[in-house]
């Protein structure tokens, strides 16, 4: 059986560059998922969230707000 890696937020925090109070924000909006929580309530994320966050990333170069990217990913999943 293979385990799958999840990243505690100092992990995504260290590979994207970004801070704590993003990640946080990004989710508690809905644009990211945590994957599970430790036994003391600390977020775990798996790989896919840095796919995410380069997408989110690359859409805010193109100038779209936090509000269209998550449509935008909603739109994505649905189609998925």
């Amino acid at each position: 059986m293979k385990r799958e890696k999840l990243f505690k937020i100092g992990e995504v925090m260290q590979y994207t560059g970004l801070s704590r109070q993003t990640i946080h924000n990004y989710t508690l909006t809905g644009l990211i998922q945590e994957a599970r929580r430790t036994p003391s309530g600390h977020r775990l994320y798996d790989e896919s969230v840095f796919d995410r966050l380069e997408q989110i990333k690359i859409l805010q170069t193109k100038n779209y707000t936090l509000l269209q990217i998550k449509k935008l990913l909603e739109e994505q999943r649905g189609n998925a």
